[in-house]
């Protein structure tokens, strides 16, 4: 019988060449992660430097294509200079009247004078037609007419208030006149405001030299020419100024504003004046005086009746004419004058208007033409009015 047990030699080097079969041989450790860390570092490096490459590219790039469209631009951009840059011409006549500027803002620049005596523009003297209304006017028809064929000698400006819409066609010297307006109360010193603020904007246009005040029932009496001459050619302004020693007068007058403003230089006057370009300057720029009537004139006492009057006398009294240009009413009485409606509308009473026996002074010359304007009319006398216009007015 073979025994079956093998020679312990045999054995061992079977069971070794089995584990050497099930295990076989691999590289080494050590050189194998060394390789993988090369081939992460150079990647690593790769990736930076792409990244860094393309950051620099891009910045170089954005460089000189700005030097290049400097240079040599690719495209040409342009600019209505008119609306982009201030023009002289918008300096001198602003085409907007609505602005944001503060009634302070507006005063300041309103009130400021060139020291050239030469216009670096054609220059043609302008009348500026200052209504203030409430709400509607309803003679903007019979002034249309009246303007008509004269749009290089006038402007309008429109004092309403702050919420009003005035609606009137595209074609009428009224459209988009409106300026920038508040509150008014009757007998207040907001008057005043309102009358500042319509002088402050109208001279912001250069052109404008004469400067009427006018109301919503307020009507023209004689043709545009006549009117256009008459205050265009005038050495003196049309301001209602004159002492009166009564209670209406002398009465209102607080001591408190002495010792700047005195009773001897107290006046009283109507406050639908008419303004030369220098004295309207004036009003605007003044402080000092206005300042007092604003905290001392309060009812009975009417700004709107003695603060232009007053400082016209005080300063500019040479200047003035003393008399107003718009006829009214007060032979009725009351805090009122008398109001004209249709009945009343005749060529007759025009004519009465227009020569009713006054002898005034002109140019230091007596004339019998002492008023322009009239008031006050109710909204009925607009139709006869058109209807005698052409035949009595001229226009």
């Amino acid at each position: 019988m073979c025994s079956s047990r093998m020679k312990p030699e045999l054995k061992a080097k079977t069971f070794a060449g089995e584990v050497d079969d099930f295990f076989p041989p691999s590289p080494r450790k050590k050189d194998w992660t060394i390789g993988l860390m090369k081939v992460v570092s150079f990647l690593v490096i790769f990736m930076a430097g792409a990244v860094l490459g393309l950051s620099v590219s891009a910045r170089f790039t954005r460089y000189f294509a700005s030097q290049t469209e400097l240079f040599f631009p690719r495209t040409i951009y342009t600019a209505n200079c008119e609306e982009s840059s201030l023009s002289l011409r918008s300096f001198v006549s602003p085409d907007h009247l609505m602005h944001r500027m503060s009634d302070d803002e507006l005063f300041w620049r309103a009130s400021m004078v060139p020291k050239m005596e030469e216009f670096p523009f054609e220059r043609t003297p302008k009348v500026a037609f200052l209504f203030m209304t409430r709400g509607p006017l309803p003679f903007v028809p019979l002034w249309d007419r009246f303007f008509e064929g004269h749009e290089e000698l006038f402007s309008v400006y429109v004092h309403t208030l702050p919420d009003y819409k005035l609606s009137v066609g595209n074609s009428s010297a009224f459209y988009g006149r409106q300026i920038p307006s508040e509150e008014v109360s009757w007998g207040s010193v907001s008057l005043v405001d309102a009358e500042k603020r319509l002088l402050a904007n109208a001279l912001l246009d250069f052109n404008n030299e004469r400067f009427v005040l006018l109301s919503e029932s307020c009507i023209p009496i004689f043709d545009f020419p006549t009117v256009y001459d008459y205050l265009t050619k005038s050495a003196h302004s049309f301001v209602d100024s004159y002492d009166e020693d009564s209670w209406r007068g002398r009465g209102r007058y607080n001591r408190r504003m002495a010792p700047a403003i005195k009773l001897s230089q107290w006046r009283k006057g109507s406050e639908w004046f008419e303004l030369n370009r220098q004295l309207a300057v004036n009003i605007i720029a003044d402080t000092k005086y206005y300042s007092l009537f604003r905290k001392h004139c309060r009812p009975s006492c009417y700004p709107d009746e003695h603060y232009i009057p007053t400082f016209l006398n005080m300063f500019h009294g040479s200047l003035n004419a003393n008399r107003s240009v718009t006829w009214v009413d007060w032979s009725r009485g009351g805090p009122h004058p008398a109001r004209f409606g249709r009945a009343n509308i005749t060529a007759d009473f025009i004519q009465t208007i227009r020569n009713n026996g006054t002898i005034c002074t002109y140019n230091s010359k007596p004339t019998s033409i002492c008023y322009l304007f009239a008031r006050k009319f109710a909204p009925s006398a607009l139709e006869p009015l058109l209807n005698i216009s052409s035949s009595v007015m001229n226009f």
